[in-house]
């Protein structure tokens, strides 16, 4: 896809039809982009519809009623200070329930997170998490900030009876 169509002279190369691969090069492309937005477009439409089945939020924006279903799948096992992490509310040993459309049921390893994370750059977040036995709403934005990554923490899985490669809290 990056080979040079010219020569050490400047002149196209003789051994390849360079038009075709132009040409081809261009399809690839265009595919490419199409296939991101059309996975942008189903993560937003997954995000929606997993929305619509989230219980609503008290006032204040961070107790949710009715979410003792959610298993939490992992937890934040640092937070970094001033991160979007921090700034929007989470801390260090909160367990996650739901994270956006990833949710116990469907999480298989910690790059699903990272797929929703990178598709959410600056958009709006819904995390449910567990604190102190008491589910919680959030709104995680990823963003660009001082330090590492969008979010400024880090995530582990939580073990599973299934898995003895998943770290114990």
């Amino acid at each position: 896809m990056n080979g040079s169509l010219v020569d050490s002279d400047g002149y196209p190369r003789s051994d390849i039809d360079v038009y075709q691969v132009r040409h081809a090069r261009h399809d690839i492309i265009c595919l490419q982009n199409d296939h991101k937005a059309l996975m942008k477009k189903i993560e937003q439409g997954l995000q929606d519809l997993h929305q619509q089945s989230l219980p609503l939020a008290d006032p204040n924006g961070t107790n949710v009623q009715v979410l003792d279903d959610l298993k939490p799948f992992a937890f934040f096992n640092r937070v970094d200070m001033g991160s979007p992490a921090d700034i929007d509310g989470l801390s260090v040993n909160d367990e996650i329930c739901k994270f956006g459309t990833v949710t116990a049921e469907n999480f298989k390893c910690l790059s699903c997170i990272k797929e929703v994370v990178e598709h959410s750059k600056n958009k709006p977040i819904q995390v449910v998490i567990r604190r102190d036995g008491n589910m919680r709403l959030i709104t995680l934005t990823p963003r660009n900030w001082s330090g590492p990554g969008l979010l400024g923490c880090n995530i582990l899985p939580v073990k599973t009876n299934d898995s003895t490669e998943i770290v114990d809290r």
